[in-house]
């Protein structure tokens, strides 16, 4: 069986639940054909480069697939046909990756790295070198 990372964008007025419920049904359909999944990693809901049938933002998922090539046909299939799902892509991969992905290493270094805007900022200067605080208005 050959080994594929498969990553799906889903449109961005359906819920978390529902592109779980998604992922849940493409999964049964890779187990039925005779595959597994490896690995399932939500991105969550991301900006897109350009407007995807009208959407400016959408769900991201990732699933690392080990699966006969007739099952990946009939999940990529079903995609095509429902509506929700705006991209979907399956690379064929020599091995799966084991340690999270780069989207959920990004994620995870953000959420460590915190809230920069609760930070005090240092007084801002002007041209002539005072040091003076400015408003939120620049007065």
């Amino acid at each position: 069986m050959s080994l594929y990372e498969h990553v799906f964008l889903a449109r961005q007025d359906v819920t978390a639940q529902q592109v779980e419920a998604m992922t849940e049904q493409y999964k049964a359909v890779i187990e039925a054909g005779g595959g597994t999944i490896a690995k399932v990693e939500y991105w969550g809901v991301k900006s897109l480069a350009y407007r995807i049938k009208k959407n400016r933002k959408a769900h991201y998922a990732l699933m690392n697939i080990t699966a006969p090539a007739p099952a990946v046909a009939e999940m990529e299939r079903q995609m095509g046909i429902n509506e929700d799902i705006l991209r979907f892509m399956t690379v064929r991969v020599e091995e799966h990756e084991i340690e999270p992905s780069a989207m959920m290493q990004r994620r995870d270094r953000e959420e460590r790295r915190g809230d920069r805007d609760d930070r005090p900022r240092p007084p801002r200067r002007d041209d002539d070198g005072d040091s003076r605080q400015t408003n939120e208005a620049g007065e």
